[in-house]
C-alpha cells in the first residue's frame, strides 16, 4: 500500500494540470467540509512532485482530489478566522496539511489519465467537462491527436465510447461560450449536437443560439431542436431537392443567406417539411414577409 504523506497546503499546486472538473457544486462541497470536520478525511488526495521555484526545493502538483483539497483550504481559512476568545478549541495550525499519496507518473499524459480514472470512480464528470478536457489537452499539445487523447485518458471504453467522446470534444470546441450552463447537457443531447455539427449544420446552430443568447438551457434547446432534427432525419429520409443523378450546384445545400441589408434567412428541415426563418428588424423592414411571399408566388404561379 502506498505511504500516506501529510503535505502542507501551501506546497500543493491545484492548477499544474488541466482539470477535468470545470465547476464545484457548492452544496456538495459544504457537505464534504462537514464530513471532514466530523470524521476526518477518509481518502487522501493524489499528487506528484515537481521542482519548486527555488533551487533544490520541490512542490506538488495535484492529480486527483480537487474537492477534498478545496474543502481543506476553506476549513483552514475558517479556522484561521475563528476568534480564540469565542472558540477556545481553535488551533491555528489545524488543516494546514492534508494527507496525500505521492505518485511518479511518467509524463503529463499519464498524470491526466490518473486524474480521470479517479474521478470516473468517485464522481464522474459531465459530458461537457469531458469534451472540454479533451480539447484543452489538444490545445496544450499533451497529445498529438484526439484519438490518442481519448484512448489514453479513457482506456477502458469501447470504440463506440471513444467515438462518443470525440463528439463531446467537437461540441465543446464549436459551441463554447454560446450555450447557457452547458455542464447540464446530458450525454444524449451532446450526442445529438455532435451529429448536427458533423452534418455541417454548425452555422445554423450558431445563428439559432445568437437569437437566444443568455436564455435558459431548456429555451435554447427547444430552439435548437429543429436544426438537430434536420441532421437526424436527412440521413434516413433525405428530402427530394433534386432528381436522382442530377449534379448539385456548388455550395449546395445552402443553409443560410446573409444579405447586405442585414437580413438573414435560414432554413430548417422538420418532419413536416422545410421552414425558412427570416431574421430582420420589423421597424427597418416592415414589408419583408409580404415581399418574399409575392416573389414566391410569381416564381411558382407566374404573373
Amino acid at each position: 500500500m502506498s505511504q500516506i504523506h501529510h503535505l502542507p497546503l501551501a506546497d500543493i499546486d491545484a492548477t499544474a494540470l488541466l482539470r477535468d472538473r470545470l465547476t464545484l457544486d457548492a452544496a456538495a462541497l459544504g457537505s464534504l467540509q462537514a464530513s471532514i470536520l466530523r470524521d476526518g478525511l477518509r481518502q487522501p488526495i493524489e499528487v506528484f512532485a515537481q521542482p519548486g521555484t527555488q533551487p533544490g526545493t520541490q512542490t506538488f502538483a495535484l492529480i486527483s482530489g480537487l474537492r477534498r483539497f478545496t474543502a481543506f483550504q476553506r476549513l483552514h481559512a475558517q479556522n484561521q478566522a475563528d476568534n480564540p476568545a469565542t472558540n477556545p478549541a481553535n488551533n491555528p495550525a489545524r488543516f494546514t496539511t492534508i494527507p496525500a499519496f505521492i505518485h511518479a507518473p511518467q509524463d503529463t499524459a499519464q498524470a491526466l489519465a490518473l486524474m480521470v480514472a479517479e474521478n470516473e470512480i468517485r464522481a464522474p464528470i459531465t459530458p461537457w467537462e469531458k469534451g472540454a478536457l479533451l480539447q484543452h489537452c489538444l490545445d496544450a499539445r499533451h497529445f498529438e491527436t484526439l484519438d490518442a487523447a481519448t484512448e489514453t485518458l479513457f482506456p477502458d471504453l469501447t470504440r463506440q465510447g471513444h467515438s462518443r467522446l470525440r463528439g463531446f470534444a467537437l461540441v465543446f470546441a464549436e459551441l463554447e461560450g454560446a450555450l447557457t450552463d452547458p455542464e447540464r447537457l446530458s450525454a444524449r443531447r451532446m450526442d445529438r449536437l455532435a451529429v448536427a455539427l458533423r452534418a455541417g449544420l454548425g452555422e445554423l446552430l450558431h445563428l439559432t443560439l445568437a437569437d437566444h443568447r443568455g436564455a435558459g438551457p431548456e429555451t435554447q434547446w427547444r430552439a435548437l431542436e429543429p436544426v438537430i432534427t434536420e441532421a437526424l432525419l436527412l440521413p434516413d429520409a433525405p428530402p427530394p431537392e433534386t432528381p436522382p443523378n442530377t449534379p448539385r450546384k456548388p455550395g449546395r445545400p445552402r443553409r443560410a443567406l446573409h444579405l447586405r441589408s442585414g437580413i438573414t434567412l435560414r432554413r430548417e428541415w422538420t418532419r413536416n417539411g422545410w421552414i425558412i426563418r427570416i431574421n430582420a428588424r420589423h421597424s427597418e423592414h416592415p414589408e419583408i414577409v409580404d415581399d418574399i411571399l409575392d416573389l414566391v408566388e410569381r416564381w411558382f404561379q407566374g404573373e
